[in-house]
C-alpha cells in the first residue's frame, strides 16, 4: 500500500458542478462555449500535475435551458484544442457507444491520441436518456441489456481497428520507394450482431496502443462491462461503506475476467467545498444552495426516474413506487443511489434536491482543507478508491482552492506527485501499453 500513488482527474463542467454555480457573482454565465475559460482551466489543472482533464457529455439538449446551460462544446473537438495549450495532462472525453459507429469513433480517438502525443482517454457510456434516442431517428431508446451488448461488441471492434496497423508497418524507405510493409496492415472483417466492419483503420495505431479506456456506470451490466474492458472507472458514492463495497466488487470481477485488478483504477467523484473553517465551508455551501431553482432540480430528478415533475410532492418522501426499487431502462445505478440516500437520511423530495444540487449524486464534502484531505486519504488507504475525479462546485474557484489548500497536504503525505514522471496518460495512470493482437 505504501507504493500506491493517488490519481486525480480535474472533472470540468462549465461554470462548475453545482447547478447554481453560474449565478455566483464571480462566475461566467457563458463559460459553456468560452474557449478561453476551458483553456485557463486546463492550464490550471496541468500546473497542479493532475492526471487528466475529464469532460462529461451527452448527445442531446439537456433540460429546458431555462435554469442552466443545456449543453457544451463537443468534447473531442474541445480536447483537441486544449491539447495545443497543454503538454502533459491527460484528456478524457465522454462518448457514447449507442449513438456512434466503431470505425468513425476509433478513428477520431486515435487522431486525438496522435495530436496530443498519447494523452487521450475515452469515457465509455451507453446513453440512458430517451431524448438522446430521438436525435438519432429512434422511436425509443434501446433497452439496458441491448445497449451494453452493443457496447461490448463496439469495444471489441474498436480495439481490433486500433491494432490493425502493427507498429512496424511503416518503413519510410526512400531508397526502395516502400512506404510500408503491407503485410503488417490487417483487415478485421468483423461481422457481429450490431456491426459489420472490414478495416483496417486509416490512422496509424495510437501512441498509447489504445486511448485509456474509462467507464462510467455502476449497474450490474456496467460492472461486468468494466471488468472486461475498463482501465479506470468513474463512479458515484455517498458513503465510504458503499464505495469500499463497490471497490472490492470491481476488483473481484476484474480477477474473474482474467485481468490484473491493479490495472483497473476506481475513481469516485468528489465535490469539495473548502473553507478555512468548518463554518466558512458551510456558509459557502449554503450560498450555493440558496441560489438553486427547485424547478431545475425537480426536472433532473424526474428525468432519472422516467417520471414527470408533477409526480413528486416537494415536501413529502419519494413516491412509494420508487421506494420499491423499480427496474429502469435508464440510469439504474444513479436511481438506486438517490433512493438509498433518501431512505437512509429520511429526506423529503425538497431535501433530496438540495443534496443532489452540488454534484448530481456525487459525494459533496464541505470542510476545511485538512478535513477534505483526511477523507480522501481514508478512502484511498481504506480500500474505497484509487483516486478521485475532483469536481469543483464552482469553476475556476473550486479547483483553485483544492490546488492551493488540499494538494499540499496530500503531497506532504507522499501520496501525490510533485512533477509528472511521464508524458502520456497511461504513464500517469501506471498502465501498460496493450499488446497488438495482430503482431506475430
Amino acid at each position: 500500500m505504501t507504493n500506491r500513488k493517488l490519481h486525480l482527474n480535474a472533472f470540468l463542467m462549465e461554470a462548475g458542478h453545482h447547478e447554481a454555480a453560474w449565478r455566483l457573482p464571480q462566475s461566467n454565465p457563458r463559460a459553456d462555449f468560452d474557449l478561453q475559460h476551458w483553456i485557463a482551466l486546463a492550464k490550471l489543472a496541468e500546473s497542479a500535475k493532475f492526471d487528466a482533464l475529464f469532460l462529461a457529455d451527452g448527445p442531446a439538449f439537456w433540460g429546458t435551458g431555462e435554469f442552466r446551460p443545456p449543453g457544451q462544446l463537443e468534447p473531442l473537438t474541445l480536447l483537441t484544442a486544449l491539447a495545443q495549450w497543454t503538454e502533459r495532462i491527460g484528456l478524457i472525453a465522454t462518448v457514447s457507444t449507442t449513438y456512434n459507429e466503431p470505425y468513425n469513433l476509433a478513428r477520431r480517438l486515435a487522431s486525438v491520441d496522435h495530436v496530443s502525443g498519447g494523452r487521450a482517454g475515452w469515457n465509455i457510456v451507453t446513453s440512458a436518456g430517451e431524448n438522446e434516442a430521438a436525435n438519432f431517428g429512434l422511436v425509443e431508446r434501446p433497452d439496458h441489456a441491448t445497449r451494453y451488448a452493443r457496447a461490448d461488441e463496439f469495444l471489441r471492434v474498436a480495439k481490433a481497428l486500433w491494432d490493425s496497423w502493427e507498429n512496424e508497418a511503416i518503413l519510410g524507405d526512400k531508397t526502395s520507394g516502400r512506404w510500408a510493409d503491407t503485410a503488417r496492415f490487417h483487415r478485421i472483417d468483423h461481422a457481429g450482431e450490431h456491426f459489420r466492419v472490414a478495416g483496417p483503420l486509416n490512422v496509424e495505431r495510437p501512441p498509447q496502443g489504445y486511448p485509456v479506456l474509462v467507464q462510467a456506470g455502476s449497474s450490474e451490466d456496467g460492472k461486468e462491462f468494466a471488468a472486461r474492458h475498463a482501465e479506470a472507472i468513474f463512479t458515484a458514492h455517498q458513503t465510504y461503506e458503499r464505495a469500499a463495497e463497490f471497490y472490492a466488487d470491481i476488483k473481484a470481477r476484474t480477477v474473474a475476467a482474467g485481468r490484473n485488478p491493479e490495472s483497473v483504477l476506481v475513481l469516485p467523484g468528489i465535490v469539495p467545498i473548502i473553507g478555512s473553517t468548518q463554518a466558512e465551508a458551510a456558509a459557502l455551501a449554503q450560498e450555493l444552495d440558496d441560489l438553486r431553482v427547485p424547478e431545475f432540480g425537480l426536472y433532473a430528478l424526474a428525468n432519472v426516474f422516467d417520471l414527470k415533475p408533477s409526480d413528486f410532492d416537494l415536501d413529502g418522501p419519494l413516491p412509494a413506487a420508487l421506494l420499491a426499487r423499480p427496474k429502469l431502462e435508464g440510469n439504474q445505478s444513479r436511481a438506486d443511489l438517490i433512493i438509498e440516500l433518501a431512505v437512509r437520511e429520511n429526506l423529503t423530495v425538497r431535501q433530496v434536491l438540495s443534496r443532489l444540487g452540488g454534484g448530481r449524486g456525487h459525494f459533496v464534502l464541505a470542510g476545511t482543507p485538512d478535513q477534505i484531505a483526511d477523507t480522501i486519504v481514508a478512502w484511498f488507504e481504506g480500500g474505497a478508491a484509487d483516486g478521485f475525479n475532483v469536481m469543483g462546485a464552482a469553476l475556476p474557484s473550486g479547483l483553485e482552492a483544492f490546488i492551493e489548500h488540499v494538494l499540499p497536504i496530500l503531497r506532504s503525505k507522499g501520496l501525490f506527485r510533485e512533477e509528472y514522471a511521464g508524458s502520456t496518460l497511461r504513464e500517469h495512470y501506471d498502465l501498460d501499453v496493450p499488446a497488438n493482437q495482430f503482431t506475430a
